[in-house]
Parts: C-alpha cells; sequence; structure tokens
C-alpha cells in the first residue's frame, strides 16, 4: 500500500494554498489528483503539473486506476498526497480498501445543488450524506484551510 500523508477535498486541486501550505508541513513528493474527468485532458494535466513545486510529482488518474495505484507497494521514500474535488470519491477509496486515517476538507465551491454550511464549503445533501458514511467508517475528518488554521471537526459542522 501507497504511503499516503495527506487527503484532502479541494474542487480547486492544486492551487497556492495547497502548493505554498500544505507541502510544506508534509514531506511529500508525489500529489495523486484523482479526476475521472480530468484523466483525460491532457491540457489541464499539463497544468496542474506546472503548477506543482519543483520535485513533487503530480500524477491524474481515474477512480479506478487510482485504486490500484494506491494498492501498489510504495517507492523507497515515496509520500503521497491524494487531492479529490468531492467527498464520494475518497468513500470509494475506503470501501475498496484503501486505509485513509484523516481527511482535511478544504474549499468546495457553490453551484447547483449545493448549499453553503460553513466558510468555504458548499455541499449537497448527498454530499453532506458522504461525510457523514467517510466518518462513520472511523476516518476522521476536519476543516482546514491551511495548517496554520485549527482543525475543525466536520461532524461539528454538520
Amino acid at each position: 500500500m501507497k504511503n499516503i500523508l495527506l487527503t484532502r477535498i479541494d474542487d480547486r486541486l492544486i492551487h497556492g494554498q495547497v502548493v505554498t501550505a500544505w507541502i510544506k508541513q508534509y514531506p511529500i513528493n508525489k500529489i495523486l489528483i484523482i479526476d475521472d474527468e480530468l484523466s483525460k485532458n491532457k491540457l489541464m494535466e499539463r497544468i496542474y503539473k506546472a503548477a506543482a513545486p519543483i520535485g513533487i510529482e503530480v500524477i491524474i488518474k481515474t477512480l479506478e486506476d487510482a485504486k490500484n495505484f494506491l494498492k501498489d507497494d510504495p517507492d523507497p521514500g515515496e509520500n503521497v498526497m491524494i487531492l479529490v474535488k468531492v467527498p464520494e470519491l475518497i468513500e470509494e477509496l475506503l470501501g475498496s480498501g484503501i486505509p485513509i486515517e484523516k481527511v482535511i476538507l478544504g474549499g468546495m465551491g457553490a453551484k447547483k445543488g449545493r448549499k453553503t454550511f460553513n466558510r468555504n464549503i458548499s455541499a449537497s445533501d448527498e454530499e453532506i450524506e458522504s461525510f457523514k458514511r467517510i466518518m462513520d467508517k472511523g476516518t476522521e475528518m476536519v476543516y482546514q484551510l491551511v495548517p496554520g488554521d485549527k482543525a475543525v471537526n466536520v461532524r461539528n459542522l454538520l
């Protein structure tokens, strides 16, 4: 199983806070973005890879390919950060036997079908139910925009 150091839900994926704050907090050298649609978009793939700091490999995979990748043995010194846009993907990973101890909820923007329930978090009823199922499986879930912010248990926000 790969060495997963950080798992984050953030619909912006790689952006300033991820690059400047979270990667400096953890010895991450690989970012795994799980997004079926993005995995087919070569232009966006190049943009995300260019947004990562030097020395950080960005891998974009479909959910099924990501499951297989995460179940592989880690390369020596490999430390992975998982980035997804929606909680259902985390739920799928957990359901396939991939252990995720903690999920950090970052930004989920407003869009049709979502309602705001915290500063930068909007979620649909289905996404909120997914949060609950993830936590019910024993995975800790906190809202924390940047490492310096106090982590807030998502269950308390719901």
